[in-house]
């Protein structure tokens, strides 16, 4: 199964079926971007929106981008705002968004599904202003590594999605070949716990030019 139309099908349960991940991406995008002020947001991933409404808080605008019709309808269905538009996209594509638009860029649980992160760091440089900040949070690599990947329950049994595994290093050496300096790195573990492994690992990068 694609990943796209896993996506669709898993749009239905995927607010409220248990998810410790999803649970765990929430808490540390917002205790991660609280600190930091931002107006222009493009969202990578946005999936249901389930971030998107806690941005619009702080954000003037926001563009959030998902190759999932589904995802995207459930969004639409819950965030009712002049400030943010939502948009069906492939990010392995070039993203059709005007170039130094955003002085924020997020994406969640996004990249494990995407190969190539090259391409996705490079535009990323292009859409984003001088100094802006890349966010990103991801299934950690160590929890990859023990087999852990995006999964949700259906009918007829676990239903898993293709993923890619990026080393920590590979994401900071692509951002840095792309313009993007390291500002800070943490991982992110169940229930307060520095015991066993990380289940997430968040980088913000910042634009150097």
């Amino acid at each position: 199964m694609s990943i796209e139309k896993a996506y669709n099908i898993w749009a239905n349960q995927y607010d409220t079926n248990e998810n410790r991940t999803r649970d765990l991406d929430r808490k540390c995008t917002i205790e991660t971007l609280n600190d930091f002020d931002f107006e222009n947001v493009l969202e990578l991933g946005c999936g249901t929106g389930k971030n998107t409404e806690w941005l619009l808080n702080k954000a003037k605008r926001v563009i959030g981008l998902d190759f999932s019709q589904e995802m995207l309808n459930k969004a639409v269905e819950k965030i009712s705002d002049e400030r943010v538009i939502f948009k069906k996209a492939d990010l392995t594509k070039n993203w059709e968004v005007e170039n130094n638009f955003a002085d924020l860029i997020t994406s969640s649980l996004t990249l494990e599904h995407i190969s190539d992160l090259d391409h996705i760091f490079n535009q990323a440089n292009q859409k984003i202003k001088s100094n802006g900040l890349f966010f990103i949070s991801e299934l950690h690599s160590f929890k990859q590594y023990s087999g852990s990947k995006a999964r949700y329950e259906t009918e007829n049994g676990t239903e898993e999605l293709e993923v890619y595994v990026h080393h920590i290093s590979e994401y900071i050496d692509i951002a840095k070949k792309n313009g993007f300096q390291l500002i800070e790195l943490k991982e992110w573990f169940d229930d307060d716990s520095s015991n066993g492994v990380p289940r997430l690992i968040s980088f913000v990068f910042k634009n150097k030019f």
